[in-house]
Formats: C-alpha cells, sequence, structure tokens
C-alpha cells in the first residue's frame, strides 16, 4: 500500500486543524543526552526508512491473542480485539510475524493524546503494501489505553495498513469512530506514558524529542 498512508500522521489529518501537524520543529538534531531520556529508555539512534511488501493476512486468528511490543523504553502488551476486529487484528498479527514492525520508530507524539508508530518508512507515509477495511461501531469510545489503526483523512473509516496509535488522553480522545480499534494495552501503560513524555514541551504534535525505537512485535496466543 505505498500511497494508502499518504498523510498517515492520520489522526490529526481528520481533526481538521485540531492538533499542529507533524513537522521538524525538534530542534535537538545533534547526539542524544540519555540523560534527558525517562527511566526505563535506552538511548538509541532513529532506524533507517524501509519499504515493505507484505503479505496480506490468511485466516482470523483463532480465540484470544495478544502482541508484546518491545521498544527502547520497555514493553507493553496489546490484547488484541481478535471477536470485535478480527480483519485489523489478524492483518496487525500477520505484519508482527513478517517482521514488518521490527526497527520502526514511534514516529509521532502528541501529549494528552496518543502515540504513534507502525511506519517501516518512519516518517508517517508508510505502509505495508496493502489494506484492510473494518469500520468500527459508530459508538466506539478511543480512551486511554485503546489501541487502533492509523489513516489519512481521504480513507474511508476502518480503512488500515501497518500504523498504529495508543490513546494517552485521560479519558475520550474525542476522535470520531473512523479508526479500526486493534485491541487495548493490559500491561506496560506505564512504558506508553514514557514515551509520551517525550513528547514537544510546548505540546506540539510530531516526532519525540528522542528516538525510541520499536524493537520487535510478539504475538502470544
Amino acid at each position: 500500500m505505498p500511497d494508502a498512508l499518504p498523510a498517515a500522521l492520520a489522526v490529526s489529518a481528520l481533526l481538521a486543524g485540531a492538533l499542529a501537524g507533524c513537522g521538524g520543529d525538534d530542534d535537538d538534531d545533534g547526539g542524544s543526552d540519555s540523560a534527558a531520556l525517562p527511566a526505563g529508555c535506552t538511548e538509541v539512534e532513529a532506524p533507517p526508512a524501509k519499504t515493505v511488501e507484505a503479505e496480506p493476512p490468511g485466516q482470523p486468528l483463532k480465540g484470544p491473542a495478544s502482541a508484546v511490543v518491545a521498544t527502547s523504553c520497555g514493553e507493553f502488551t496489546i490484547e488484541l480485539a481478535t471477536a470485535a476486529s478480527p480483519k485489523t487484528a489478524a492483518s496487525f498479527a500477520s505484519l508482527a510475524e513478517q517482521g514488518v514492525y521490527d526497527d520502526t520508530p514511534i514516529h509521532r507524539v502528541a501529549r494528552d493524546f496518543v502515540i504513534q508508530g507502525g511506519d517501516p518508512a518512519g516518517d508517517g507515509t508508510g505502509g505495508p503494501g496493502y489494506s484492510v477495511d473494518e469500520p468500527p461501531p459508530d459508538d466506539t469510545v478511543y480512551s486511554a489505553g485503546t489501541v487502533a489503526m492509523a489513516k489519512s483523512g481521504a480513507e474511508p473509516p476502518g480503512r488500515s495498513g501497518s500504523q498504529f496509535f495508543v490513546v494517552t488522553a485521560p479519558a475520550d480522545a474525542g476522535l470520531p469512530p473512523d479508526y479500526a480499534v486493534l485491541g487495548e494495552v493490559t500491561a506496560g501503560f506505564e512504558v506508553v506514558e514514557a514515551i509520551e513524555s517525550l513528547g514537544d514541551p510546548s505540546g506540539a504534535d510530531g516526532p519525540p524529542t528522542e528516538p525510541v525505537v520499536v524493537e520487535t512485535v510478539r504475538i502470544d496466543g
């Protein structure tokens, strides 16, 4: 899906100015200072961009499943919505098993809103080479810990590629029911909060102030 996520800082694209665009205002271009990192985070370099043409998923996952996301700030676990979002969960699991998420950055942090990753290109424009459509119910609420799939505003509700976001808003992120729900963080939310703390102190929506890397995603179940 090379052009299916043309502006996949996707959540903000649909909010029409509610957040500043994900630009490159980070003026910490020099060497990283590990003292600035929150506890549990390791100093890393931003991974290189990669191009992916992944195989679409086969059969839906059978029974409960979870994804353990290992990052340079620690691990968090997503309980996949295998019953409510079978196509989305199967696609994410397949991409994880194909190594698409390995060595990719958390490329977007918006404090008290979301952290976003899963882009092999590393800049919010990449995808896996295919898309999945699974619109969520009209009463979907994106509360803290919800994990959903990112898309551009031009794409239909429920479309997803590889990019995902974790909601960090205290209650309801205020998003319309347009984003396919992948699951919920059931362990390690403190890791998500550590990553969120690397958002721009001004509140701007953009890359973290220090690189954060998704090292691997392991599917259990």
